[in-house]
């Protein structure tokens, strides 16, 4: 009885996350689709041609083109007005999903300003609910798990996936909660900075350290990550609720703080190298 009630608790957990991923996705779709239709005067069609000019005085008008000139001359431009609708939305997709993996950090151009209380919480609910990224992450590791195996106790299928996924968002809501109350408590900064400086090395250190280490309240000097890792240690050892046997939250929570450790290293890098990367594929200038 108490595992069918866990299992209708994750199905249950999954649905919201689906839905609250699809509710995303359909958001920046009406966006785009208003911003397609602000381009387009109202009571005119986008292949309308502008009024021809009045000729000069003294000039001799052209003759008009034929009926076959004025179709190709539509044609050519609804062409053209579409392929550079079509390029601009597409730039629009690839800048829109490269802040799935970045997430919320400050410029290399931007100085570090105190945070107030509504902009953690905007911050966490960013980083925890209200972005398609936050679900993707987990479900691209629940695929990992499906493809190991682990937990072996849970079979191969559907629904052995929703419940790797539903373990995965659990552990990752209970430990972006604990990491952001903690921080929230000792006035921890809980965002990534790109590092002020130059080459590989230096900002691949800095990635790293800033994994370890964090601002205090007053942007100025560094702090151990206490809240980060106890909220990834806590998220770990509360998991084992709903894990199957053989259970050990200890251990269970010792390998989430490793996870954020390689995680954690893996995400500043790429958010430290976002310009770069964007570059390379042609995102951003």
């Amino acid at each position: 009885m108490k595992t069918s009630i866990w299992k209708q608790l994750r199905a249950l957990l999954v649905a919201s996350c689906l839905l609250l991923a699809m509710g995303q996705s359909l958001t920046w779709a009406q966006e785009s689709d208003s911003k397609q239709d602000s381009t387009t005067t109202p009571g005119q069609s986008p292949t309308d041609l502008p009024n021809a000019p009045a000729p000069a005085p003294g000039e001799t008008p052209k003759s008009d083109p034929g009926p076959m000139q004025q179709i190709e001359d539509r044609s050519r431009q609804a062409a053209q007005m579409t392929g550079h609708l079509a390029t601009s939305e597409l730039i629009r997709a690839r800048n829109w999903e490269s802040t799935w993996i970045e997430g919320v950090f400050v410029p290399v151009d931007q100085p570090r300003l105190t945070l107030t209380g509504k902009q953690r919480r905007q911050i966490y609910l960013r980083q925890t609910l209200t972005t398609p990224g936050a679900y993707m992450k987990r479900m691209f590791g629940a695929g990992i798990d499906q493809a190991r195996g682990v937990p072996s106790q849970w079979d191969d299928g559907w629904g052995g996936f929703a419940e790797r996924f539903a373990s995965r968002e659990g552990q990752f809501i209970t430990a972006n909660t604990l990491a952001a109350l903690g921080n929230a408590k000792l006035g921890y900064e809980v965002r990534y900075d790109q590092c002020k400086c130059e080459g590989l090395w230096p900002r691949t250190k800095h990635a790293f350290l800033r994994n370890l280490l964090t601002y205090d309240r007053s942007e100025g000097h560094l702090r151990p990550q206490w809240a980060l890792y106890g909220g990834a240690f806590g998220g770990g050892v509360i998991s084992t609720v709903w894990k199957p046997s053989p259970k050990n939250a200890f251990a269970n929570g010792g390998w989430a703080v490793l996870g954020q450790l390689g995680y954690g290293t893996l995400l500043n890098f790429v958010t430290e190298f976002s310009r770069e990367i964007n570059r390379k594929q042609g995102v951003r200038p």
